[in-house]
């Protein structure tokens, strides 16, 4: 097998099972290797660390996969790995059957770096993050129909994603039945229309929908205010609940809005719920100068920077955010603030959320400081699959 040889002192990450190496950490790699090429990552003396995929055109240049010098990434491997990722979805979470929606397999945390597969109903939706996984898409879908039986497998694949792996396809059907636009999905007790051909992200934020719930016992008697809603997901749950006089959702994009209206009207919720359509901060701000005051805040914006370099223009973000928010809550109130921007880390965030709240002169009690849901969980050894921050505060 072809060898990927590390400058000297660049090994232990990967002795540690981080899965991604990027060019800098390399020495040298054999003339010739092709996208998509089994290799072994070796230190600079020879020692064996891991077997992984090459991608000359990424910067990440190899994506490994086994630590197990006698376990090659053949069929064997991949149906195992698979397999691994369904035994939690469907035995220890129970979400499976008609209706659901769960994430199947979410790329490092399952082993599978380069591979997202999300679930709604009887269709899969497949995120390719990786050439080299791309390359093996056919092997793939034959294991994922073995094992899941869907009616029909769709791709969607990120602009930026296309670029940084050297992809060239389209949004496209892989395999079986097109997904009717919209499909529904049961969350909770409530029923969502996701559109996963076109819709932000996979069609759904899935990995939100444990705080969705867990939210729900801090809610406090008045209005509640729902900023970057999409597709009303926290605004239907709170508007459920009898202590809840009045629902606002705002939200920059109109066809996430009008999928929010049809959910509401769904639900038996529309009289209950007003969608707007507006620029986060532009509200917040026009909110606050005509001196509106609401009793819960949730926050959950897009996520505001892609690159580390990005980091500090997005907590700016964050704070102008966060601080417009807290002004405009009632003593007492409820703050929901979501961060989905992964280098931002939850230090990072909850410092934000401290300075924030020294700006508007209000106190702040961090009740809980949460992740995504368990189909969506963080390896260990790779930091960067931990991204989601999701804080209940309590505002004096």
């Amino acid at each position: 097998m072809p060898q990927v040889v590390l400058k000297p002192r660049r090994a232990q990450p990967f002795f540690s099972r981080h899965p991604w190496v990027f060019a800098g950490a390399i020495a040298r790699t054999p003339e010739g290797l092709a996208p998509g090429d089994e290799v072994a990552l070796v230190s600079d003396q020879g020692e064996f660390i891991a077997r992984g995929l090459f991608n000359p055109h990424s910067a990440i240049r190899v994506r490994l996969y086994s630590w197990q010098p006698d376990i090659p990434l053949d069929a064997a491997f991949w149906r195992t790995r698979l397999e691994q990722a369904m035994t939690l979805r469907r035995d220890r979470l129970q979400w499976w059957g008609p209706r659901t929606g769960c994430r199947l397999v979410f790329s490092e945390a399952d082993g599978l770096s380069g591979l997202v597969v999300d679930r709604y109903d009887d269709w899969l939706l497949v995120q390719c993050t990786s050439l080299a996984l791309y390359l093996r898409r056919d092997l793939l879908l034959t294991l994922l129909r073995e094992l899941v039986a869907p009616r029909g497998i769709w791709l969607r694949t990120e602009k930026g994603i296309r670029e940084a792996e050297g992809l060239e396809t389209a949004d496209q059907l892989l395999w079986g039945e097109t997904p009717p636009q919209p499909l529904w999905i049961e969350e909770n007790g409530l029923v969502f229309a996701v559109d996963v051909v076109a819709g932000q992200k996979t069609g759904f934020f899935l990995d939100q929908r444990v705080n969705r719930q867990a939210f729900l016992p801090y809610l406090v008697p008045g209005r509640l205010l729902d900023v970057c809603c999409f597709t009303g997901g926290f605004a239907l749950n709170a508007a459920r609940d009898s202590r809840i006089t009045a629902v606002r959702g705002v939200d920059v994009s109109a066809s996430a809005l009008e999928l929010a209206r049809r959910n509401a009207s769904e639900n038996g919720l529309a009289d209950r719920i007003e969608f707007l359509k507006g620029d986060a901060f532009k509200t917040l701000e026009a909110l606050g100068g005509g001196g509106e005051r609401f009793a819960n805040i949730v926050l959950d914006p897009p996520k505001l920077a892609r690159h580390g370099a990005g980091v500090e223009e997005a907590l700016r973000g964050y704070h102008g955010l966060n601080r417009m928010a807290l002004a405009l809550l009632e003593p007492g109130g409820l703050l929901v603030t979501c961060s989905c921007t992964g280098h931002v880390s939850r230090a990072m965030f909850e410092e934000m959320l401290g300075g924030a709240a020294h700006s508007a002169r209000r106190r702040v009690q961090i009740l809980e400081s949460r992740g995504p849901s368990p189909d969506h969980p963080v390896d260990a050894n790779c930091p960067e699959s931990s991204y989601l921050k999701c804080v209940f505060a309590r505002v004096l």
